[in-house]
């Protein structure tokens, strides 16, 4: 079963969240953050295949995306100042509303891509509200090309779309694509999902000045050390990537995201690299092996911390 609330901001934003149920008990709940230029309603596959393991599954479009976005009248925008952390207060805002609507039932996080980066900015503040957390197509940014990327957003205009940006960060994706159909095969080696992302019009728009510019303190922020001291040294984690994302440089700077976290003495890691995956590894030809690798890690999680039901 299929449903969307909305829920209301601090500042008055109006959050579109999906859930997905049924009608038993569940064992956990997973909350999703979805990736940039995309939207919510994408993750329908996994989160259905989730509550017939009988975990159920909310997820929000977050601001400047989707539903949210549209009603925003914004797509690309998150808000005028501080974006990333109003987004991140967003996630805290639907895990609100999960533990009232399923009190003491462990929450896992999801993200993927920026939802990563949303999930790793979440975990140095609200780590204590989840019992784990799942980084899909996350990276490493080092301090210089952090530095780059944050001058090159102070020229744009904030308000305006950010086209050479965009193509800054996207444009060479598809390098290493044998024979590319579209500029989005870099996405998946799902030709049907690839298609479907194109047609969507809430897939694939150019975002702000100001929406970078916010990234990037995002992106800052969560390669900040003396922030991430604050996560908990047991909260398991898991980082999946395809060995082909070139988000990721093809899987190395996974390593690199995981190796931050192990200097700071969590000892709950995980990193799973999939042979020939691209960025979207939930909308990939083997994305049911992801599925399954998921609820297994999620199942181990909740058996170990005793919260098997």
């Amino acid at each position: 079963m299929r449903e969307s609330l909305w829920l209301n901001t601090s500042d008055h934003t109006a959050i579109h969240v999906m859930k997905w149920t049924n009608k038993t008990t569940p064992k956990a709940i997973v909350q999703l953050s979805h990736g940039m230029v995309e939207h919510i309603e994408r993750y329908d596959d996994v989160a259905r295949f989730l509550v017939e393991q009988n975990i159920f599954v909310y997820g929000n479009d977050h601001r400047g995306h989707g539903l949210t976005g549209k009603r925003q009248g914004a797509l690309g925008f998150f808000s005028e100042s501080d974006g990333f952390q109003k987004v991140t207060n967003d996630l805290l805002l639907v895990t609100e509303q999960i533990k009232h609507d399923y009190p003491e039932t462990p929450i896992i996080l999801i993200g993927h891509s920026m939802g990563s980066f949303l999930a790793r900015k979440y975990i140095q503040s609200y780590s204590k509200e989840i019992v784990a957390v799942i980084l899909s197509g996350t990276t490493y940014t080092s301090s210089a090309e952090l530095f780059l990327a944050k001058q090159a957003a102070k020229m744009t205009d904030p308000l305006q779309k950010a086209p050479y940006l965009n193509q800054l960060i996207f444009g060479l994706n598809n390098r290493k694509v044998n024979h590319p159909r579209t500029e989005f095969d870099w996405l998946t080696r799902d030709h049907e999902s690839v298609q479907k992302y194109i047609a969507d019009p809430l897939c694939g728009f150019v975002p702000t000045g100001q929406f970078f510019r916010d990234l990037f303190t995002g992106l800052a922020d969560i390669h900040n050390q003396a922030k991430n001291h604050h996560i908990p040294a047991d909260l398991p984690m898991l980082f999946i990537s395809g060995d082909h994302d070139p988000v990721s440089q093809y899987g190395k700077n996974v390593w690199k995201a995981a190796h931050l976290y192990k200097e700071l003495g969590l000892t709950n890691i995980m990193v799973a690299l999939f042979h020939k995956g691209r960025h979207e590894l939930f909308h990939e030809i083997n994305k049911h092996e992801v599925f399954e690798f998921i609820y297994k890690w999620i199942n181990n999680i909740l058996t170990n911390l005793g919260l098997e039901r």
